[in-house]
């Protein structure tokens, strides 16, 4: 068996393995270079959301409402999705370390350095705790959603308790998003730099480093990422690829789940 990665743009995918099909942070209709659009989807059998920033929250609420596809979240986007009519029992809230199975996967959230902050229809904040994610798709194959994480030092916790082999990872902040984020000044880098997105892949013992939270993969930093990965890395096998928007990365392993093969189509 193989895992399939669709890259949908920024920190969204879409995993496909045996009859299971999960959807992670599916931002699409605000995105100028999304594949598809939500009507088109196919329908999943279960959405993670990391946390409520537009471009992660994007339209889950919508393709839970036309698939009827649960949802993992935090309490926050959980207040989000009920806002926007999603029926609240479609909708599991969990936090770091509470473990939860829906649709025959298991999901595993996991810390993240980063904030969530949305907003209701009635102008009302909330607020609540960002999430990465790791799910087990096959033997051999664990995969880390980084859930917009800021590098932190128990990234090698996670690595020694959990063994992610394929992790997504935030190297930049997408330059076509600017204009949605107002407020003064210039970012210089995402919540990961690529050299620190490099370094968090050296921490977790990945066997696949993917870049993430970019439409362009020849934006300079996606770029560096891909440079300094094989640089932070003491095993000398570790595998960078910064897919394009819409491409599809096909994971597999070898009978006794210790050599990964990639490929990118």
């Amino acid at each position: 068996m193989s895992t399939r990665l669709r890259f949908l743009g920024v920190a969204g995918y879409e995993i496909t393995w045996g009859d299971k099909r999960l959807l992670i942070d599916p931002f699409l209709s605000q995105s100028p270079a999304a594949p598809v659009q939500p009507e088109d989807l196919d329908p999943p059998d279960l959405i993670l959301v990391s946390h409520a920033a537009f471009d992660h929250y994007g339209d889950t609420a919508t393709i839970a409402g036309l698939t009827g596809a649960p949802v993992v979240c935090g309490g926050e986007v959980r207040a989000m999705l009920m806002d926007a009519g999603v029926a609240g029992d479609q909708i599991r809230a969990t936090t770091w370390g509470i473990v939860t199975e829906l649709a025959g996967i298991v999901v595993r959230p996991v810390e993240c350095h980063h904030w969530s902050q949305g907003r209701l229809s009635d102008g009302q904040f909330v607020t609540g705790v960002p999430m990465g994610f790791i799910v087990e798709t096959e033997p051999g194959i664990r995969i880390y959603h980084y859930g917009d994480t800021a590098i932190f030092g128990d990234l090698r916790l996670i690595a020694e308790l959990y063994r992610p082999t394929v992790g997504l990872l935030g190297c930049a902040q997408p330059a076509e998003l600017f204009a949605q984020v107002p407020g003064p000044g210039t970012f210089l880098t995402g919540e990961m730099s690529p050299s620190e997105a490099a370094l968090a892949a050296e921490f977790l013992g990945l066997k696949v480093a993917v870049a993430c939270h970019y439409l362009n993969p020849a934006q300079p930093d996606v770029l560096e990422f891909l440079d300094l990965v094989p640089a932070k890395d003491s095993t000398g096998r570790r595998i960078a690829i910064a897919p394009g928007v819409g491409s599809v990365v096909t994971v597999a392993t070898d009978d006794d789940g210790e050599t990964v093969t990639v490929t990118t189509e």
